[in-house]
């Protein structure tokens, strides 16, 4: 595997079963295909709904290396949608201000962006970023939290990150 590795992970039922398109995951990695100039690798996981399957699918990224994980998808309030809960058994801290943005900014496009539960925890040296599921909503939402994330890679021993400054650029404190 060439440079950083990074999980990419679906959360759905009918993608896991093959009864829908996964366009989340090929979404995410197209804007990181964009957004970074350092070399990286994907890890692509599809995973059913439910805490079991995804929190399971986070801890096998994370002790494959993954230095950041990205997942699409089971962030609703619906009684399928717990990737929320998922991440919370898998994460030794929480950031809750990835969330906090991530829904501020979709309110410009959605007002049904109040019901969306993304976040972003820590574990071990992982940054895990749970995304939704539509990819207008994933560019929306990385578009704004991706400045901060190669300095929160930084700080938890995770690796270097370079970003392509024309897609998005890295806020590093002087």
């Amino acid at each position: 595997m060439d440079g950083m590795i990074i999980g990419i992970l679906t959360v759905s039922d009918r993608a896991s079963r093959g009864d829908y398109e996964d366009l989340g995951g090929p979404a995410i990695i197209s804007y990181l295909d964009a957004a970074l100039s350092s070399s990286w690798t994907a890890l692509r996981r599809i995973v059913p709904d439910g805490v079991d399957s995804v929190a399971t699918a986070m801890v096998e990224l994370c002790e494959a290396g993954a230095a950041l994980i990205l997942s699409t998808g089971g962030t609703g309030p619906s009684p399928r949608d717990q990737t929320p809960e998922a991440m919370a058994r898998v994460i030794d801290k929480e950031l809750p201000g990835f969330g906090e943005l991530m829904r501020r900014v979709s309110l410009y496009e959605v007002p049904t962006a109040i019901l969306s539960r993304q976040s972003a925890g820590v574990r071990g040296k992982t940054l895990i970023v749970s995304l939704p599921g539509k990819p207008a909503s994933i560019t929306t939402c990385l578009d704004a939290v991706f400045p901060a994330i190669p300095y929160c890679l930084e700080l938890i021993g995770a690796g270097h990150m370079e970003t392509n400054a024309r897609v998005v650029s890295a806020f590093r404190p002087t």
